[in-house]
């Protein structure tokens, strides 16, 4: 297959030169359990200005090209059918047919076999533009066409598209393949297809809100249907009900099916009619109410998509913001006002503004709005900049203009631009009918600059009252100018056992140069213990704190008595970390002492995972063995201490589990046996639990092969396969790494969960002196791993290998000196960044 991307030039022209109606996809599955290629018999009627066009397709092969009946020459590379002497003018009927591979990697039409029961299941992914690894087409988003769907598929199988069935004709041998007919689509671009066939069992619910219905469904495989409940349905009635009335755009795709599938390379994709989600949201062992929550977060996040993306869909990818960023916004708006999860703005506070906050104070920072060259650009920008900051900038400009404008807005955008493709200026457009704001001057200070700013309080007290409060703006990147921040900042004082904020002020920030804000409001009230800038969350920017907030913090952190308030504290202790203002070992004890009394699942999970991080990367190589020796031992008895078969308990062991492994100490074997043999009271040992205990045993050398075989055997199931896979490869001997090295890099051998779970191996604790002998070899071999991969198992092969050690530094510069992909360099300035940001938390020892 010869592989090529798409320019936004190519994609210009051809939507300048050409206009799509209809598109009609025969897709020949019967050899789906056995075959290495499908057929798939295409017509599209079109209107073209250009008698030469070129159409998209990843395929196997191509038979032939008709033009309207007749027979057309053509020209096919492995990634691109040249026609010439097309009809210009009037309506061309092009036919091709030809023939498509299926996949393992989760672009185009993935194959899976389930271990449990033998049975093949399909499904598609083809986001930004894999559509054309199943059919032929203008693979770009702003060519829509209504599309008809055929497919031929096993007798009695599902069989599922983006529209509801319509018929099943038997084709041949009448009880051995059916041709199922879908109903034909609204207009819709080409990366929003969706097929997927299988023995998927379904749970049904119809949503009405009076004058119409939607029928609804949540499919899974059949070995996994038993684990389906009732919250995935009730969370999506809840959103079709919130959408409907704040949206005033009726939901445009008839029915809504929902669909969880194996192996998928990202959590979820909006397909309009069959979201497709990844199965980690379908729960084989007891969940949090975080996982409840993200959950809820992200079926919301997909039903915004089906307006914002599906209905109104981005001319380009430079404009992906304005569905992701949009879509990131919702699923936490939709959560905290549509169901129970209200805490939605506390966990995005607290855990997706994280990656949003690392993200973009890398090198390879963007604008939220950014320039896309082509589709391989693209791919590298579904990031925590597009999703997570693009989100948290949104909430400042609803907390600008006012939540109720902002939905009057967005009902104007979906009324003017229904089944077309819209650039930012519309959206724009629409918004300055709802407020009197220079809409132009925020949207040039916030979505075409990089890096956040930083807010740090400055506070003078004299005899218990305040003298003077000022805000310190300064930009994270010395060469971005500042921006507006309308922004809550809260002042704490005690109040018996609580921290209670005893005044909120309400400010416009705006300092263009930099600079101190005096905020005359505060002189003469009561002195706080505790200044807290961005409280409430409303903007986005890097949190700093007086002297004595950050020691009321040390100490009494975990008495602040509202959880969106701690999660804004949690993510500015954890970005002072990251920027080696606050040692590993500081971050560690907090976590210890208030993470631990933490009440919110999502931020306490977060805390965790972070102390985790900063004491095997970021602490002192001298003291990092006694740091994560302290962590490993602290958290084991404070599971001990945790009330039995509760939310904390969980997360305490999850915490525990992960910590052990990494511990220098014998006895941390000791623990994690004990924990598998269940001397942790109250404690389920579910399947994954049980899998993350003999993962952490395996990287110590307390477990041997046949304890995981007969796991297996217990666990026989795709991600019991894939747990011990990671297992069986995470033994501390360097015959293992190597092995683990091989199997992960063979290409078409390992799928892309197959190849998560290898790197996770070979990274695994205490493999570090095992892994000299590859730093070299990384580097040697690096260009070459690219190229033989397809992307997806590429980029992680590149991130998952790199080598976190001071002597990559110069060998990355000297592979950034080479004349590299744009997406593999911005892998290694990214993975360099990370190494150059480690080796520096590692100076801070205090």
């Amino acid at each position: 297959m010869n592989y090529r991307t798409i320019t936004h030039a190519e994609a210009l022209h051809r939507s300048d030169a050409t206009t799509l109606s209809t598109q009609s996809i025969a897709l020949d599955l019967r050899g789906m359990a056995e075959l290495e290629t499908f057929g798939v018999d295409t017509l599209l009627h079109l209107v073209t200005s250009d008698p030469a066009l070129c159409i998209d397709f990843l395929g196997a092969g191509v038979q032939r090209v008709e033009v309207n009946g007749e027979p057309h020459p053509f020209d096919f590379d492995g990634a691109v059918i040249r026609l010439a002497g097309l009809p210009t003018g009037e309506d061309v009927a092009l036919r091709i047919v030809g023939a498509a591979t299926f996949s393992r990697t989760g672009q185009g039409l993935h194959r899976f076999r389930d271990p449990s029961d033998g049975a093949t299941y399909l499904y598609s992914h083809l986001e930004p533009s894999d559509a054309r690894r199943i059919f032929p087409c203008i693979d770009q988003p702003d060519v829509k066409s209504r599309f008809n769907i055929e497919m031929i598929v096993p007798a009695s199988m599902v069989a599922l598209s983006n529209q509801p069935e319509v018929t099943r004709l038997p084709e041949g041998d009448a009880t051995t393949f059916e041709r199922v007919v879908f109903a034909e689509t609204p207009p819709l671009s080409t990366y929003l297809t969706c097929f997927a066939v299988g023995n998927f069992v379904g749970k049904r619910k119809t949503w009405s809100n009076g004058k119409r219905t939607i029928e609804t469904a949540v499919w899974a495989r059949a070995s996994m249907a038993k684990y389906l409940d009732d919250e995935f349905l009730d969370v999506t009635a809840r959103g079709l009900s919130f959408f409907d009335e704040h949206f005033g755009f009726p939901y445009p795709w008839g029915k809504y099916d929902s669909i969880l599938v194996p192996e998928y390379n990202i959590g979820a994709m909006e397909n309009p009619g069959l979201v497709t989600f990844n199965e980690r949201y379908v729960f084989r062992s007891r969940p949090t109410r975080a996982q409840h929550a993200t959950r809820a977060n992200t079926i919301l996040h997909e039903m915004s998509h089906m307006w914002f993306g599906d209905l109104v869909t981005p001319r380009w990818w430079d404009d992906l913001w304005l569905k992701e960023s949009f879509a990131e916004f919702m699923g936490a708006d939709a959560s905290a006002h549509a169901t129970t999860f209200t805490e939605a703005w506390t966990n995005f506070a607290g855990n997706r503004k994280n990656w949003a906050y690392a993200q973009d104070q890398l090198p390879t920072t963007h604008p939220i709005k950014a320039e896309i060259p082509d589709v391989d650009a693209a791919r590298q920008n579904f990031d925590g900049i597009t999703y997570a900051k693009g989100a948290a900038v949104l909430k400042q400009l609803v907390h600008y203009v006012g939540r109720d404008n902002f939905y009057a807005a967005s009902r104007d955008y979906f009324r003017a631009h229904a089944f077309d493709a819209a650039t930012f200026d519309d959206l724009l457009s629409a918004l300055k009918k709802h407020t009197s704001l220079d809409l132009d001057a925020w949207a040039n200070r916030w979505l075409k600059t990089t890096g956040p700013d930083v807010l740090t309080p400055e506070v003078v007290a004299k005899g218990g009252r305040i003298a003077s409060l000022g805000v310190r703006v300064d930009s994270a990147l010395p060469s971005q100018p500042t921006r507006p921040h309308r922004v809550v900042v809260g002042l704490y004082r005690d109040s018996g056992e609580k921290l209670s904020r005893y005044a909120a002020l309400d400010l416009l920030i705006d300092a263009k140069a930099g600079g101190l804000v005096d905020v005359p409001e505060a002189q003469g009230l009561e002195a706080p213990r505790l200044v807290v800038v961005n409280d409430e969350d409303h903007t986005y920017a890097k949190v700093g704190f007086d002297a004595t907030s950050l020691a009321t913090i040390c100490k009494d952190l975990h008495r602040v008595d509202d959880e969106l308030t701690r999660a804004v504290i949690w993510t500015a202790l954890w970005n002072l970390t990251r920027d080696a203002q606050l040692s590993a070992a500081t971050y560690v004890d907090l976590a210890l002492t208030h993470g631990a009394r933490e009440t919110n699942t999502t931020l306490s999970t977060q805390v965790f995972g972070n102390a985790l991080h900063a004491a095997h990367a970021y602490a002192p190589p001298a003291r990092r063995g006694d740091i994560l020796a302290r962590y490993a031992s602290s958290l084991w008895r404070l599971l001990g201490d945790a009330e039995p078969g509760s939310d904390a308990q969980l997360v305490l062991a999850r915490a525990a589990v992960a910590a052990l492994a990494w511990s220098p100490e014998v006895d941390a074997t000791t623990s994690l046996a004990g924990l598998l043999a269940g001397q942790v009271e109250g404690l389920a040992l579910t399947p994954d639990l049980r899998w993350s205990v003999l993962q952490g045993l395996a990287a110590r050398g307390g477990v041997d092969a046949t304890t995981l075989d007969a796991e297996l055997a217990r666990d026989d199931t795709l991600t019991g396969r894939v747990a011990h896979l990671g297992a069986t490869h995470a033994f501390p001997t360097q015959e293992t790494k190597e092995a683990t090295y091989e199997l992960a890099t063979t290409p078409g051998r390992c799928t892309n969960a197959e190849v998560d779970a290898l790197l996770a191996a070979f990274a695994s604790p205490h493999s570090q002196p095992l892994r000299e002998g590859f730093v070299r070899r990384y580097f040697d071999e690096l260009e070459s791993l690219w190229e033989a991969h397809p992307m997806e198992i590429a980029n992680r092969l590149a991130r998952g290998l790199y080598p976190y050690v001071p002597e990559a530094m110069q060998l990355t510069d000297q592979a950034l000196s080479r004349d590299l992909p744009n997406a593999l360099r911005r892998v290694l300035l990214e993975c360099r960044d990370g190494l150059r940001r480690r080796l520096a938390c590692q100076e801070v020892d205090v």
